[in-house]
């Protein structure tokens, strides 16, 4: 069944996020609501309460572009946030995306990508952070991943789960924050996804905080920047990486981490990739 309440929850979690001095209010008294009251978001977005009120509590379920961009601006949305709210919005009108199964083979020449950024440590993942492929830098770079059979192996469920995670990266809080947010967004664009909601489901039930974090409604999409590893195998590396969207793929992505040549960070990652193809070797 289709949830037409993501649009009103997405709305009361920023609303409450926005004090009213932010946006030129006065503030008299004391408020027990946190952020900003329901009629005062719709005085600054030229709605009326009533339709504000239908709207957050699931009701109202057609709201025009112009009326999403005006709650986007009162609520001081990003870009992103905005697109989010727009995608929210069409949903609860009723456009549907096409949905078919994700293809969760990766195609020969991203294959042969693998192979031929080595030493750099290189996965696919498809659009819910599932590690489709890697090469053996990519996949050392997540020590312990290969206890999961490869089906499970998620990238979000290694941030939450996997007792290595938090201490594998030096601000875990700000990485697992950002992960939580790009789900958030590919939720926006397919809230019915069924694979979506059982790792959202699996998370929360597992990890308090992934629940805090999820029910934020933070939302970013995936891009490039910089991660900085305490890693069991070859210490403190600093890699900057590169999100690579693969054409025709099913929302598949190529992240590609990289050092500076001639740098420390650069030789702990080629001695990563050579611990790996040791570790490869010894099992076979």
């Amino acid at each position: 069944m289709t949830d037409r309440g993501e649009l009103g929850r997405f709305l009361r979690a920023r609303r409450e996020r926005v004090g009213p001095r932010e946006v030129g209010l006065p503030v008299a008294g004391v408020r027990r609501t946190p952020g900003l009251r329901r009629e005062e978001l719709a005085t600054l977005a030229g709605v009326s309460v009533d339709y504000y009120v239908r709207l957050e509590r699931g009701k109202e379920t057609n709201p025009s572009a112009a009326v999403v961009y005006r709650l986007a601006e009162a609520l001081r949305l990003s870009e992103a946030e905005t697109d989010h709210l727009l995608t929210l919005a069409a949903h609860n009108a009723g456009v549907r995306p096409v949905r078919r199964v994700p293809a969760r083979t990766v195609r020969p020449t991203a294959l042969l990508l693998l192979d031929s950024v080595r030493p750099n440590p290189a996965f696919v993942v498809n659009h819910i952070n599932d590690m489709l492929a890697a090469n053996p830098g990519g996949l050392a770079l997540y020590p312990g991943i290969t206890d999961y059979p490869p089906e499970r192996r998620n990238l979000i469920r290694y941030h939450f789960l996997h007792p290595a995670a938090r201490e594998l990266w030096v601000d875990w809080e700000t990485l697992v924050a950002g992960s939580v947010a790009h789900l958030r967004a590919m939720a926006g664009t397919d809230p019915d996804d069924p694979e979506l909601a059982a790792l959202v489901g699996e998370l929360c039930c597992k990890s308090p905080e992934f629940a805090r974090m999820w029910n934020r409604y933070d939302v970013r999409p995936r891009g490039t920047g910089t991660k900085v590893y305490n890693h069991p195998t070859v210490g403190r590396m600093r890699l900057e990486f590169e999100n690579l969207p693969l054409i025709d793929s099913d929302g598949q992505r190529l992240v590609v981490y990289l050092a500076e040549p001639g740098t420390p960070d650069h030789d702990a990652m080629v001695l990563l990739e050579m611990s790996a193809r040791e570790a490869v070797s010894e099992e076979a």
